[in-house]
């Protein structure tokens, strides 16, 4: 199976094994298990992780979404009875729901949102060992652990929920359509994990764009998103990639280039990208994207493009600035240049009356206020 597919349709896959799993007796699969005080309950700096989780981060709230009268209104649109418990809704906002309740085990609530086991993995292998002092971070994984400090697995475990929507959910529905950014979106989860990951966050953003770009172009491939909704993402995802320094000029974008071979080709190339960028990153690569990218005034000229497109582009260009300008010092991040880049993102969000003109202005005093700084591997 392809890294896109299954990514794509990861929610179900998962969905299914947690059941199996439930029915087989295996572990306990809910966050109960993980939170008494001698595990990730406890007040210590490494045994707290529960308490962080459950009491700061939106994740353990994704059940709660779906009762409140908005969910209601979006159900009926959808002729969905309780979005509570329709697969549909609680693949993404509430695994466990998709689970027998007898089979989950003591304490274990669907309620608890998007808990351990959704991005750890299922701990049949791992869970009684993995505390073990013996053991490294390659013995957890081998395990079955999921390794999330390899970006590219990071990515594939986030995007599945965190970009791919059902297009009768997101049209008929009218749920918010969802952007991917996967460097801004960690670092603003609080943090239940020591963190090893310091200092790579401009790859952590350019390995999630990578691999955006391939979900979105396999989702229009196989109909699975809205050509009118979607096309647009794919192309400006191309475009970023490209201006960031990469060669994709053989690939042509636009509306016109979005056939099935092409789409299946930048499926391919896209994944083999974000795979490279994971492995393999030279810091100076943060410092020449951020610098190319500031550069693109041009592509914003009024009649260039058609105006959705240059709207689209803008809003993926902001969130590549702001993580790539996060990525220098802070004792050298530039005032002008973070005061330019609010002014930029009040300009992309200005859809549908985007002004290319006014943007490719304010863009143009971007990029000077840079000068001559550098920027580091990460934040």
């Amino acid at each position: 199976m392809r890294p896109a597919k299954q990514s794509v349709i990861l929610q179900f896959f998962f969905a299914a094994a947690l059941v199996s799993v439930a029915a087989r007796g295996a572990e306990p699969l809910g966050a109960s298990s993980c939170s008494t005080s001698g595990c990730h309950g406890g007040a210590g700096e490494k045994s707290s992780q529960f308490v962080t989780w459950s009491q700061r981060d939106v994740h353990s709230r994704t059940f709660s979404a779906l009762t409140t009268s908005r969910s209601a209104r979006m159900a009926e649109a959808l002729s969905i009875p309780d979005p509570a418990s329709s697969p549909r809704c609680v693949v993404c906002h509430a695994p466990l729901a998709t689970v027998e309740p007898a089979s989950l085990g003591a304490g274990v609530e669907a309620s608890e949102g998007v808990s351990c086991v959704s991005c750890h993995n299922l701990p049949d292998g791992w869970i009684r060992g993995h505390t073990r002092s013996d053991w490294t971070h390659a013995d957890r994984v081998a395990a079955g652990m999921r390794d999330l400090n390899d970006l590219y697995t990071r990515a594939n475990t986030c995007v599945a929920c965190h970009q791919n929507i059902d297009p009768e959910i997101l049209g008929t529905g009218h749920h918010p359509a969802l952007v991917f950014e996967m460097d801004g979106q960690t670092q603003d989860e609080p943090r239940h994990w020591t963190d090893h990951t310091q200092g790579i966050g401009a790859q952590a953003w350019f390995v999630g764009q990578a691999v955006a770009l391939r979900e979105v172009s396999w989702a229009l491939l196989n109909g699975r998103a809205e050509a009118a909704r979607s096309a647009p993402v794919a192309e400006s995802l191309g475009w970023l990639l490209d201006r960031s320094g990469l060669d994709f000029k053989e690939q042509p974008f636009g509306d016109a280039a979005q056939t099935p071979a092409s789409l299946a080709s930048m499926v391919e190339k896209a994944d083999i990208l974000a795979k490279k960028a994971a492995r393999t990153w030279d810091p100076a690569f943060a410092t020449a994207a951020l610098r190319r990218l500031a550069s693109t005034k041009g592509d914003f000229s009024p009649g260039l493009q058609p105006l959705l497109i240059q709207a689209s582009r803008a809003d993926r260009l902001v969130l590549a600035l702001d993580r790539l300008l996060a990525a220098m010092p802070a004792a050298t991040r530039p005032v002008a240049a973070s005061e330019s880049l609010d002014r930029l993102f009040h300009l992309a969000q200005s859809q549908p009356d985007f002004d290319p003109a006014a943007f490719s202005l304010e863009l143009g005093r971007f990029s000077g206020a840079l000068g001559g700084v550098s920027v580091s591997a990460g934040p």
